[in-house]
């Protein structure tokens, strides 16, 4: 049962992140967006109504869903060595809850910055005040928690999920090591605002991560798929 239940999830799990994903991209011309000023984002956000925040809340909610999905796939991996499942379902749940993190303050924070940009009430000041908290909300819950911690966890993740399954015989040889590969972009996408690269961000790595989650989405269908079929 187990087994069933982990597969089930590792195939909702990409699709419904991508399926979201999309549908943000289409109303909200996400992420393209977020590099640009914060009154316009704030306008196309408040244009966007409560269908735009509950499709964020929505899109937060499947970071929470790696974590049972991690916990779970490390139980179906049960004869790979117990520390290396540890680490698994260790650094799972860490990158849901950071992930998580850093998607929920679009769904309560950035409403009411929002509201308060649109109010013709609001003083130049308290513009001005909205646009240093939204910004430093991006660079902190969005960069540093939501993708640099986000996408090094989810690399950590993988590469011990990778390393599972070549010691398992759950899984097959050829999904460890894609997974390794794909750990190995997701490492390297968590550098794209470090160090030097802070102001502007690395833009090899930039161009890095959406081709990662697009090659783990399809690894985790993957996994799920030979779960339910074994």
């Amino acid at each position: 049962m187990t087994r069933i239940v982990t597969g089930v999830l590792l195939i909702v799990l990409p699709i419904a992140y991508n399926v979201l994903f999309a549908a943000l991209a289409r109303r909200f011309d996400y992420p393209d967006i977020l590099r640009r000023p914060t009154a316009e984002v704030l306008e196309r956000f408040a244009a966007g109504g409560s269908r735009l925040v509950l499709t964020w809340w929505a899109f937060a909610m499947t970071a929470v869903l790696l974590a049972p999905t991690a916990v779970l796939l490390s139980v179906t991996l049960a004869d790979a060595e117990p520390a290396i499942l540890s680490l698994a379902t260790t650094f799972g749940v860490l990158a849901a809850l950071v992930q998580f993190l850093g998607l929920v303050r679009w769904a309560f924070a950035v409403p009411h910055l929002a509201r308060l940009a649109a109010d013709p009430a609001s003083t130049p000041a308290t513009r001005e005040a909205v646009d240093v908290v939204f910004q430093t909300l991006n660079r902190y819950l969005g960069v540093a928690v939501g993708e640099h911690l986000g996408y090094l966890f989810t690399g950590l993740w993988t590469a011990f999920v990778a390393v599972a399954a070549l010691q398992s015989d759950a899984l097959p040889a050829a999904l460890g090591i894609a997974g390794l590969v794909l750990a190995m972009t997701f490492v390297v996408g968590a550098a794209e605002f470090v160090g030097p690269f802070e102001p502007q961000g690395w833009a090899f790595a930039g161009k890095l991560v959406p081709l990662a989650y697009v090659g783990w989405s399809l690894w985790l269908l993957a996994t799920g798929v030979l779960l339910l079929l074994g």
